[in-house]
């Protein structure tokens, strides 16, 4: 649990006053990477001992991963029974990310459960937004999700994230005011201290991109595509969110669009940052219960097989040798970010065709109630602004 120790280690800076980031800890010389905010949170971390610290940490993440398997039912439209819960919880030890999740001491998992809470509760929920923030001012990345609800016309909620993920950072400033400064203007922008992009390890676009062209740094051969790919996973998510995802002349259920805007959103930000560990990847979890509520069952099974075979780690990674891979070996390399494109590749698809097959809709736009309807599509305009209502 070498990264439980690194919060522990940012504890006591906290109460001891000592520099937040110019400490390391364990084997691996890690250092504190998170916002100021965070370093207050794991304070309590430095009240019991080590051992007892682990075996809490341990339990902590087998029940927030039942917390978040019943969340991604919910965002799935569906509930999850007991003993459906339980076997579910028991199968999603074996994801890779889950597994790792639980062997670095990880809080990938609360973050998860923070942003799922918020955004699968009823719209006009009171204070949503509010935990969406919170998990914005530990790790950061959950901040794009603030963007998606302004692209699909949430302003309210979306300043309610605004301002919690801003009062985390003043409430940062008030306790360690000389780290915060640091942080903002220094710290954050200093990717490398979190650690080489180039090994098996980051699934994300730098990391792939890294690995095939053998560069340690790749700079604008990754910077210009995660550009573009952050707009048009944004830009799809919100598309996927306005879309009607219910074909009346289909039995079969599907999830509605917001489902699969979410998804898409988690799944641009884990591509786009500069590093996504393997563990980051516990957005799995949501993604195959979406699948099997759209039974969906061959691809969901494909995507459980490719979060437990863990194929990065069977490659030679030792030393530099991640960047000498063989062009064979680079898919095994990069199981992740590779699914994280398909994805993206194959919701365009799916939302090409399906407007294709509703020629008379404007699935972003929701059609007005006295508009009267096109006598030759009545049935596609009415089950669009239904599913918009």
């Amino acid at each position: 649990m070498a990264d439980l120790l690194v919060y522990r280690a940012e504890g006591e800076a906290v109460v001891h006053g000592g520099d937040l980031y110019g400490f390391t800890v364990t084997e691996w010389r890690l250092p504190a990477t998170y916002p100021p905010f965070a370093a207050v949170l794991f304070v309590p971390t430095t009240w019991i001992p080590v051992p007892a610290l682990k075996a809490a940490f341990l339990a902590g993440n087998a029940l927030l991963l039942a917390c978040l398997v019943a969340l991604s039912a919910r965002l799935a439209g569906r509930t999850a029974p007991l003993p459906v819960l339980c076997t579910a919880t028991a199968l999603a030890l074996w994801l890779e990310p889950v597994f790792q999740t639980l062997l670095f001491g990880q809080i990938n998992l609360a973050i998860a459960c923070l942003v799922l809470w918020d955004l699968t509760r009823p719209p006009g929920a009171r204070a949503k937004g509010l935990a969406l923030g919170i998990a914005a001012g530990v790790k950061l990345t959950p901040a794009i999700f603030i963007a998606y609800l302004l692209l699909t016309a949430r302003r309210k909620e979306a300043s309610v994230a605004t301002a919690s993920f801003a009062g985390t950072a003043l409430l940062g400033a008030l306790f360690l005011p000389a780290a915060t400064v640091d942080f903002w203007t220094r710290r954050l922008f200093e990717t490398g201290r979190v650690g080489k992009a180039w090994i098996v390890d980051n699934q994300s676009l730098q990391g792939l991109i890294a690995r095939v062209t053998g560069t340690e740094a790749p700079g604008l051969a990754w910077a210009l595509p995660a550009a573009v790919l952050a707009a048009t996973g944004l830009w799809l998510a919100a598309r996927a969110h306005h879309a009607h995802r219910t074909d009346r002349t289909d039995r079969t259920h599907r999830v509605d669009g917001d489902s699969w805007g979410i998804l898409l959103t988690a799944f641009t930000a884990l591509l786009i940052s500069p590093i996504s560990w393997s563990h980051h990847w516990v957005w799995c979890v949501p993604l195959l219960a979406v699948l099997l509520a759209e039974t969906r069952t061959a691809l969901a099974l494909a995507a459980a097989a490719l979060f437990t075979a863990r194929t990065m780690w069977l490659l030679p990674h030792e030393g530099d040798r991640d960047l000498r891979l063989p062009w064979w070996q680079q898919p095994c390399a990069a199981p992740y970010p590779l699914l994280g494109l398909a994805l993206l590749a194959g919701t365009a698809v799916a939302l090409r065709r399906h407007s294709r097959a509703l020629p008379g809709t404007q699935p972003c736009v929701p059609s007005t109630p006295s508009a009267p309807p096109e006598p030759s599509v009545p049935s596609a305009r009415s089950s669009s602004a239904s599913t918009i209502r």
